[in-house]
């Protein structure tokens, strides 16, 4: 059984509509992946240091932000996306997924506007805030358009293509950084911010464009604007039975929710939405203590304090290396399933930062102003190699994988909010980890100096990781978002949830109720 885009036979309609729009909507992990790399090599400019250096010194004796105005211009962006995640979805459910992503791009444009002006700290850390606002914002809905629109059978590689458009957009922002850091002028830092004007502005125009979900329509009791909706994602007329038989089970699912009362953020924690919640914000935390974003925020600063004369082109190379791999991880979500690609991906990435941390750490010193000595050129080019094997097992597995899974675990009933949530929880880390890199990485008073030795904590994680997937991930390959509701209230232990197939619909439980049967809390049954 192979994957591939040709849709199942017996499905019937076009399915290649609702791929197109989920891929383009995917488009928005161009934007996210690209702010949030370029500030790496921004910091690294020479220029940009003399321009924003409030008189600081570096252990080459250049003039440089400190480690604490460093580490505040790269965790403001992540404090913006935090607080735009956990907005993203009453955004989304008051103005929908589709407007709420056209919104977004508006609240980024402004960040970015800020940013190409500033000429010191301050405007600039505004800047940096309102675009990570933006980026919450549409981090946190997209995925969620992504799973609202998406055919059962390929859902997992829309949604994964997420993480592959945000492997491009980190790229992206290293050619445009390689291609300005010399530039002895404004130019060097404006030009790649600047360039983000057309990342947003494709977004919107697409946006205006394209359809809403059928189940925010769903949500909203608009039952016509629904079957218009799904119709044009499968090319069918709105009045053909498969148009019908799922939409009636999208409602009947929505129905039987709302019986069990509105919806408020309390609801996430109740039954066995909490397992789900705490599933998904484990898992898009865990995604951040992999060290990912160490690589992409501090990679170019890092390899450059390491010993390597060209610093911008190993970073390159590096999220090459990511978009790269993020390919073969798009075909085996929906052909090996979640759970193993996510338990051995965590397997290699484990094994990659250990060695890492220990070839670092014994080949290289330092001397008395902090300069990093290389003992042995051919174990640190060993080590960055294994850097790039840690970034391919990353990208095949935890990278798209963590946004497939969080995007379809949720009933429709919270799921705007549950996203928000745990998405939240993936920026709050990012937060946590830009912030405390400089204090553990770099020299000098108040500063842990860990140097490589800090792959030893990404290490750590990483098998924590492999105990995460083994006990508390769900197998929803081939699943439709209704069964996946099914699943959780069914099978209590997600180690049994593999080969599990559903026996009940939700229009067959709203039947019952209509005739008086008892019916089962499928929601809010055992956690």
């Amino acid at each position: 059984m192979g994957l591939s885009l040709k849709k199942p036979e017996g499905v019937p309609g076009k399915s290649w509509p609702a791929i197109v729009i989920g891929l383009f909507v995917a488009f928005g992990g161009v934007l996210f992946g690209y702010d949030t790399s370029t500030i790496g090599g921004i910091l690294a400019m020479p220029y940009w240091q003399d321009l924003f250096s409030t008189g600081y010194r570096n252990p080459s004796h250049h003039l440089d932000v400190t480690a604490s105005q460093s580490a505040t211009i790269v965790s403001i962006l992540s404090a913006g996306t935090f607080f735009g995640a956990l907005g993203a979805a009453p955004l989304a459910d008051w103005a929908g997924r589709r407007l709420g992503l056209i919104l977004s791009s508006f609240v980024f444009i402004f960040g970015v506007i800020l940013q190409t002006a500033a000429v010191s700290i301050p405007l600039f850390l505004a800047g940096q805030f309102f675009a990570g606002l933006g980026v919450g914002l549409i981090s946190a809905t997209i995925p969620l358009y992504q799973s609202e629109t998406a055919p059962k059978w390929i859902r997992g590689v829309i949604v994964g293509s997420y993480q592959l458009a945000i492997t491009i957009g980190l790229l992206l922002a290293s050619i445009v950084n390689n291609a300005t850091h010399d530039m002895q002028n404004t130019g060097c830092y404006r030009i790649p911010i600047a360039v983000q004007f057309a990342w947003a502005i494709i977004l919107i125009i697409g946006m205006i464009i394209l359809p809403e979900t059928p189940r925010f329509h769903i949500k909203k009791d608009n039952l016509p604007a629904a079957t218009k909706s799904l119709a044009i994602l499968r090319r069918l007329e709105q009045s053909h039975p498969a148009i019908i038989e799922e939409l009636s089970e999208i409602q009947a699912n929505h129905e039987y929710e709302k019986s069990l009362g509105e919806a408020t953020y309390l609801d996430c924690l109740k039954g066995n939405l909490l397992k789900r919640l705490l599933t998904g914000c484990f898992l898009q935390s865990l995604q951040q203590l992999t060290g990912i974003n160490f690589i992409f925020y501090y990679g170019t600063q890092f390899f450059k304090n390491s010993g390597f004369s060209d610093s911008f082109l190993i970073s390159l190379i590096t999220n090459l290396v990511n978009v790269v791999s993020t390919l073969p991880g798009l075909y085996a979500i929906d052909k090996w399933g979640r759970r193993p690609v996510l338990f051995w991906g965590a397997v290699g990435m484990c094994v990659c930062q250990f060695i890492v941390a220990i070839v670092g750490t014994t080949t290289t010193g330092q001397d008395a102003d902090g300069m990093i000595i290389v003992h042995n050129l051919a174990a640190q080019k060993a080590a960055i190699a294994f850097i790039c094997f840690y970034i391919f097992f990353f990208a095949a597995s935890w990278g798209p994988v963590a946004w497939v899974v969080t995007g379809e675990i949720f009933p429709l009933k919270v799921r705007a909010k549950s996203l928000s949530i745990t998405t939240a929880s993936n920026w709050l880390l990012n937060w946590a980890i830009s912030y405390s890199t400089p204090y553990l990485v770099n020299y000098g008073p108040g500063n842990a100096n860990l140097q490589s030795k800090i792959f030893f904590i990404w290490g750590g994680c990483c098998f924590i990781c492999i105990a995460f997937v083994y006990f508390m991930i769900y197998e929803t390959k081939g699943l439709t978002l209704e069964q996946v509701d099914e699943l959780y209230a069914e099978v209590s232990d997600a180690r049994k949830s593999i080969g599990w197939v559903p026996t009940i619909t939700f229009r067959e439980i709203r039947e019952e109720k209509k005739v008086g049967d008892p019916v089962v809390d499928a929601t809010e049954e055992a956690a």
